[in-house]
């Protein structure tokens, strides 16, 4: 759930995206068609999902999950860097938009690579079987302490948990949030701070993507 990243005034990050960002046609239209969609803010940053794809490729991950894919642009990234024997389980609820992922997974010739789960995420959570190599976190806040304790019985030891959303725009500087989201985010970071089961880095891509490596 991230437009751009922290930060940048406009002319700095799009000088990023100028010498970075190697976005795809097929990306980019799938980007701007979410851009339409009424819950366009859910849609990932292109710069984060061209970073999940290079941590896909940097772990040599072959099996993968994600929690929460929306019109799935980050798992379009993450599903190409895959190895051809690679797998990506995708967890979400039934919408609309789920028809603009599948589409756009079958026109990159993807859609083998993926498996779409439309169920509340805790509930496919609890059924699935690690181990996994990487997992990708940007499902309902509320529920990130949760999504972390599934996420470290499915890893391998030395696989990756990231979390997306954990700068929250900000709002984890709140002393008294009455969002439940922003309490549920905060609780995770300063969790997190203090885990020994993880090695741990909050990076500011994106609105925040904090890597949590399972020892």
């Amino acid at each position: 759930m991230t437009h751009r990243t922290l930060n940048l005034d406009d002319s700095l990050y799009q000088y990023l995206l100028d010498v970075s960002l190697r976005e795809t046609p097929l990306l980019k239209r799938l980007r701007d068609e979410t851009q339409t969609l009424p819950m366009a803010r859910w849609q990932v940053a292109p710069e984060q999902g061209q970073f999940l794809a290079l941590l896909v490729k940097l772990t040599g991950a072959r099996r993968l999950l994600e929690v929460g894919t929306f019109t799935g642009y980050s798992a379009l990234c993450m599903a190409a860097a895959l190895p051809d024997d690679g797998s990506l389980i995708c967890c979400d609820i039934p919408g609309d938009y789920n028809a603009i992922a599948r589409r756009y997974w079958e026109e990159a010739g993807l859609a083998g690579r993926i498996e779409l789960h439309l169920a509340p995420a805790l509930q496919t959570l609890a059924q699935l079987s690690g181990p996994f190599d990487l997992i990708f976190i940007d499902a309902d806040k509320a529920n990130y302490p949760n999504y972390l304790e599934h996420a470290l019985r499915l890893l391998r030891v030395g696989g990756l948990a990231i979390f997306d959303n954990t700068l929250w725009s900000g709002r984890v500087l709140e002393s008294n949030p009455e969002s439940e989201d922003t309490r549920a985010i905060q609780t995770l970071n300063r969790a997190l701070k203090d885990d020994e089961r993880v090695d741990l880095s909050l990076l500011p891509v994106g609105d925040g993507l904090t890597l949590c490596r399972k020892r």
